[in-house]
């Protein structure tokens, strides 16, 4: 079974906590489904084998069972929290504060998987560990596609239609005074992407190392766990230094951006983005008590 191990299975976690990328609906349905869209979305990494295909998607149900009775009630509050906040104008701050939260959120989740994650990666075959080394080298050429287009000024507009798409999700649409302004302040950023994507290369280097030598040494589920939470420890702390002070400075200048552009909203579009959350809460309540 081909699993997309702790890095894939941390993003999957991290849709499911992050529902402001979808809508109100969408978040119902798609989270209802959950056990099954997991399933799909997994078994395009894994590849799964006739016999490991029940083990998998009993363990999903099982996930997904102790997330709505464990964890959506403490994100409908958080959301509530950050409604709270949209009221009035945010520094830097407070949303770094807010971005580690749902961090720790998405650890607390993924805790909860590496045992069943573990006894997955232990059938893992020689065939399917190659497999997943393909599905990474596609995604890397899909990223390649997406982040470094031929020219720097086609860059630049890829990432500022990626930074408006999520500043309109919220607060609905921008003025060309608030665009111009996020322009500039997306044209200042640190980001380096041939930094990260050299980065996330590594990274998937290290999974398939870490898969084949666990693979060769029949390694036991407690050395397996271990590496699977050092491997997700990795995502966030990346054990080289210069990568790791490149990710400090994007990520406080996110934090700044983020707090720019809600600080430069209307109280209409303000109003919009508590809306957008008032929703985003509803749904996270009813979800977790489906009665």
């Amino acid at each position: 079974m081909k699993l997309p191990v702790s890095m894939r299975w941390r993003r999957w976690i991290i849709v499911m906590l992050l529902p402001w990328i979808v809508g109100c609906s969408a978040l119902r349905l798609s989270y209802n489904q959950g056990p099954t869209l997991a399933y799909w979305w997994l078994d395009g990494y894994a590849d799964f084998h006739p016999e490991q295909a029940p083990r998998v998607k009993n363990a999903l149900t099982d996930w997904f069972a102790w997330h709505r009775a464990t964890q959506l009630a403490d994100y409908a509050q958080a959301l509530a929290d950050v409604r709270g906040l949209a009221v009035n104008p945010v520094t830097a701050a407070q949303v770094c504060s807010e971005i580690e939260a749902w961090r720790q959120r998405a650890q607390r989740a993924f805790d909860q998987a590496v045992p069943a994650l573990a006894t997955q990666v232990r059938t893992m075959t020689v065939a399917q560990i190659e497999h997943l080394e393909q599905r990474q080298a596609a995604q890397h050429a899909e990223r390649l596609a997406d982040y470094l287009q031929a020219s720097p000024d086609e860059r630049q507009k890829a990432a500022l239609q990626r930074a408006l798409d999520r500043a309109e999700t919220l607060y609905g649409t921008l003025t060309d005074a608030q665009r111009q302004a996020l322009a500039e302040a997306q044209a200042a950023s640190p980001f380096n992407a041939e930094l990260w994507l050299a980065e996330l290369q590594l990274r998937n280097a290290e999974v398939v190392r870490s898969l084949r030598q666990w693979h060769t040494e029949r390694a036991h589920a407690a050395t397996v766990q271990a590496g699977l939470r050092r491997l997700a420890a990795e995502t966030g702390h990346s054990p080289r230094a210069a990568y790791r002070a490149q990710a400090r400075r994007v990520s406080q200048a996110n934090c700044a951006l983020m707090a720019q552009v809600h600080n430069g909203t209307t109280p209409a579009q303000r109003q919009h983005a508590i809306d957008k959350l008032q929703g985003w809460e509803d749904d996270l309540r009813a979800l977790a008590d489906p009665r």
